[in-house]
């Protein structure tokens, strides 16, 4: 079964490193690509809620966290996609490493813990490796800036949904996050070609993004949290990790000299990785040793 879900879940982050691939494949700009990917998305998830007979119902205080979550989602993905159509594939996918960053001092402030020294040093090993891929890429600035951003909102939806997933089941707080990410993709929309940018598109676009909605957007979520009965929450995240590595292969492999980066920028890239992986694997083993030594020193009654 372990093996299984190894299987499974190296499968659904090869998926997400390939939404960089599709993304640059679909001649459609960032913002009506996240219009569609959303609103397919959402009409998947609301098949399967309605085949599992999962009522919608829900309360008006859940209903604005979620939607607030999923405009944070949206928000995320049209950066992600924007620094794509802007720079390249390796350049989004490098800068989404530093979510990693951005949680080590957003867990604190919503869990109320301090910061600790490995975060500290993981915050200047990632600062110093952006500094290493903007002098290796200074032509695709914008690109890095919108990765960044894109990362930061990655990091910060991951937290916010930490506080809210065990209320109800996956597919019903997705569904509702869509929604949410539909209506502020919606707001921004008329000024990023307005409605003649999501009727103006191929069939084969239409093709793609129905995938990137559906195989590559609600398959994997919903995927992702089953998996979580067999493997650790640590094991998804740490090779959530992997996305990076994946999608910069898939996409020179694919691409080819558009995705060709300087050496410097591949070293720095590693090295970040490297690093939040590293600090994961720390992080573990320091719980681990706290949940042992807590339970050694529990009173007998």
């Amino acid at each position: 079964m372990i093996n299984s879900a190894q299987f499974r879940l190296q499968f659904i982050v090869l998926l997400w490193g390939f939404t960089g691939v599709l993304g640059k494949l679909i001649q459609v700009e960032a913002v009506p690509l996240v219009w569609y990917r959303v609103l397919f998305a959402m009409a998947v998830l609301f098949l399967i809620l309605k085949f599992r007979k999962i009522p919608l119902k829900i309360s008006p205080k859940d209903l604005a966290m979620l939607l607030g979550i999923g405009v944070v989602i949206g928000l995320h993905w049209m950066a992600f996609f924007g620094a794509i159509k802007v720079s390249n594939v390796a350049v989004a996918l490098s800068t989404l490493s530093t979510g990693a960053l951005f949680s080590a001092f957003l867990e604190p402030l919503f869990f109320k813990r301090k910061i600790n020294l490995s975060e500290i040093v993981l915050a200047i090993i990632v600062s110093a490796c952006i500094l290493l891929i903007y002098n290796a890429s200074p032509d695709y600035w914008l690109g890095i800036v919108l990765g960044v951003i894109c990362s930061f909102l990655s990091a910060l939806f991951s937290v916010m949904n930490g506080k809210i997933h065990a209320k109800f089941p996956s597919q019903k707080i997705m569904f509702y996050e869509m929604i949410g990410g539909w209506l502020i993709v919606c707001l921004f929309l008329p000024f990023f070609g307005g409605t003649s940018a999501i009727t103006d598109i191929s069939w084969t676009d239409i093709g793609l993004l129905l995938l990137l909605g559906s195989l590559f957007t609600a398959y994997p979520m919903i995927e992702s949290v089953r998996l979580m009965k067999h493997i650790s929450p640590f094991t998804l995240l740490l090779n959530v990790n992997l996305e990076p590595v994946y999608g910069i292969i898939l996409a020179y492999l694919i691409f080819g000299e558009s995705e060709k980066m300087t050496p410097l920028f591949y070293v720095a890239t590693a090295i970040m990785v490297l690093a939040i992986i590293v600090n994961s694997l720390m992080k573990a083993r320091i719980s681990k040793k706290t949940k042992y030594l807590t339970k050694v020193e529990e009173p007998e009654n």
